[in-house]
């Protein structure tokens, strides 16, 4: 596979949803080393990130993140991705080899124009991963939007290690409608994500991924 080094440039539009999470369900998919914020009591953020990044990034790609988990430690905090998938082979081998993220392999359908509806909100973006239906999210088209900059930090682990890596993008971001549909025979159906409390498409949007940095030491066993 050939990807380039860190840190990855990207660019395009992406649609972020929010949920509450329980924290019960997603502690199994979170290394033991890593302290799971509730925002309420048993309950942490997470939410479903799609995103097509186009002419002008390091590589041209469809991404769907699985943020299971708001996570502390050591002083830092940051997301816990659970289920990662993209559909280009190149991606996968660098987001697993480079960011140790469990990225796999997916097919992506984005539906819908300003003339033809796709849903009852007028555009739908579908994932699947073979004959496995992983998720659909319905969604508005995005009328008004600020832009803004923002960064956040990630952790992820390899063999023997806990990893945090910073993510830093500029966007047009504004509310929109938005609905998911996770199927039973989704991989991240346990999660039982529901409804959005809100929903957020960002346009024109120029994310940079930096390298992982390591942490601490791992103590207990994890695999993804």
């Amino acid at each position: 596979m050939v990807y380039t080094p860190a840190p990855w440039k990207l660019q395009g539009y992406a649609l972020q949803t929010l949920q509450l999470v329980d924290v019960a369900r997603v502690r199994p998919l979170v290394p033991s080393e890593l302290e799971i914020i509730s925002l309420l009591p048993g309950k942490t953020l997470g939410g479903v990130y799609i995103s097509s990044y186009g002419l002008g990034s390091v590589m041209e790609y469809n991404e769907l993140i699985v943020v299971s988990a708001i996570v502390h430690f050591s002083g830092k905090w940051g997301a816990w991705i659970s289920h990662i998938y993209v559909d280009n082979p190149n991606s996968v081998a660098g987001g697993r080899e480079i960011w140790h993220l469990p990225k796999e392999l997916a097919q992506f359908s984005w539906e819908g124009s300003d003339s033809v509806k796709a849903s009852n909100l007028g555009y739908r973006v579908t994932v699947r991963q073979g004959n496995c239906y992983l998720c659909s999210l319905n969604y508005s088209k995005q009328t008004l939007a600020v832009p803004l900059p923002l960064s956040g930090n990630v952790f992820s682990v390899d063999r023997s290690h806990l990893l945090l890596f910073k993510g830093e993008f500029t966007s047009q971001i504004g509310l929109i409608k938005g609905e998911l549909e996770i199927p039973n025979e989704s991989h991240f159906a346990s999660l039982n994500l529901g409804q959005p409390l809100l929903t957020a498409a960002c346009n024109k949007m120029r994310l940079t991924v930096q390298a992982p940095e390591v942490l601490g030491n791992r103590g207990g066993e994890f695999s993804y």
